[in-house]
């Protein structure tokens, strides 16, 4: 088994200019968050944007939720994604 090569992850994924905006709005949505009072450092959850684009932080479009609900997304009875509402 091969070794994973976390410079080279870094250098053609992390590290690009579009998934930097993307980190740093992620980071500023729980940032707001902590600042309203809905987060706390060490609380196990995610600020979830229901749009699904970090880039979106209108209060009205982010929420505290579970990680494991928002790292994943509704399936159906196949285990597949479930598009839509």
């Amino acid at each position: 088994m091969t070794r994973r090569n976390y410079r080279q992850e870094y250098d053609r994924y992390q590290g690009t200019t579009t998934q930097k905006k993307r980190r740093a709005a992620r980071n500023k949505a729980r940032r707001l968050m902590i600042r309203k009072g809905k987060a706390k450092k060490g609380d196990g959850k995610d600020v979830a944007h229901k749009d699904n684009n970090p880039l979106n932080n209108n209060p009205k479009n982010i929420r505290m939720e579970k990680k494991k609900s928002n790292r994943s997304f509704k399936r159906t009875p196949t285990a597949r994604r479930k598009r839509g509402r």
